[in-house]
């Protein structure tokens, strides 16, 4: 019988420490942490449920969606837009913003979210997860815009995801550390399982898409070439690569016991801007990592102090235990 703090008693706890705080901020949480046990039951019937498979549509960015990319949005939507804490949301799957509609009171907060991270892994049973971030919204202004949205990651109130994995785990910043917590079945209920997450400083463990090697920029090259000389290498140790597919599962691990994690730019995505989304995965994620110790970076800029030019936005990614990116950060400065 699972024991100890649920999610619901922490967030409460955590809203009695700000002073003047009414209480909205923490029925705003408690709405996405609703969806998120939702989507956990659809991602853990899965072909039970006939929710594998393609939906036979596409998002904005031309990618293909799986049936549970259209049920997990549907979800976040259907959660978070009747209860008066929202003023709009955004969504990875949705081409414009999504105002309140007008038969619901407004928030003062905006949502961004992915609502199912590493969706191409659905059908072979790999780990996916719901990434969100929330942002405040402009007071005093009746229709909420897309500018409203385009906030550095550093104006993030809170950050967070859900992880459909073996366990369901729910991990959380609102700028005072990283907490995580995991889901009891039995009575439905998140409890506090790592509290105050902490990445170690130094790491012998990256992820990257290797098949993309052949497009990769020199510091890149020599950061994983350097890594894969093992011991008797520049670096001196031996490395072990990992490779999920699925941003959530990454940043987790090295949440867990440290590492790096790499979607740098490369000549395949540099009309892009990169592959990974900046409003939806790079800075939720971004927050997360340096609240717990670590670093994010472009690869020449921390990825949380740049100024969003659009919703869909790319970036190159660079993550996790701080002196590993640090490193890799090194390289692109004597590039260039």
């Amino acid at each position: 019988m699972s024991t100890g703090l649920t999610i619901t008693q922490f967030i409460i706890e955590e809203q009695r420490r700000i002073p003047g705080a009414t209480g909205e901020f923490t029925l705003l949480l408690n709405d996405i942490v609703t969806a998120t046990k939702v989507i956990a039951n659809a991602v853990n019937k899965g072909a039970l449920a006939g929710v594998l498979g393609a939906a036979g549509t596409e998002n904005v960015q031309g990618e293909d969606q799986k049936k549970l990319d259209v049920i997990s949005n549907e979800v976040m939507i259907a959660s978070t837009n009747w209860s008066g804490h929202l003023a709009a949301m955004a969504s990875e799957e949705m081409d414009e913003i999504l105002p309140i509609p007008a038969a619901y009171p407004k928030g003062k907060y905006l949502l961004l979210f992915d609502p199912l991270d590493g969706s191409s892994n659905i059908d072979v049973n790999i780990s996916v997860g719901t990434i969100f971030s929330i942002l405040k919204a402009p007071e005093g202004k009746k229709a909420v815009t897309t500018e409203d949205f385009l906030q550095p990651g550093t104006k993030q109130v809170c950050a967070g995801y859900a992880l459909y994995g073996p366990s369901t785990m729910l991990v959380l910043t609102s700028g005072h550390g990283v907490n995580a917590f995991t889901l009891d079945r039995n009575v439905g209920e998140y409890y506090l399982t790592q509290p105050d997450i902490q990445i170690p400083a130094d790491t012998k463990e990256f992820a990257i898409n290797a098949s993309n090697q052949r497009f990769w920029d020199k510091p890149v090259q020599r950061y994983i070439n350097e890594c894969l000389q093992g011991k008797e290498g520049p670096r001196g140790k031996d490395f072990n690569m990992r490779w999920v597919a699925s941003m959530v599962a990454e940043v987790h691990r090295i949440l867990t016991r440290g590492g790096i994690f790499m979607y740098p730019i490369d000549s395949k995505t540099r009309d892009k801007g990169g592959k990974l989304r900046l409003m939806y995965e790079a800075n939720p994620m971004s927050f997360i990592v340096e609240q717990a110790g670590g670093a994010s970076s472009t690869g020449r800029e921390r990825i949380m102090s740049l100024q969003p030019k659009g919703l869909h936005q790319r970036v190159p990614v660079i993550l996790g235990s701080k002196n590993e990116v640090e490193q890799v950060v090194s390289y692109h400065k004597q590039t260039d």
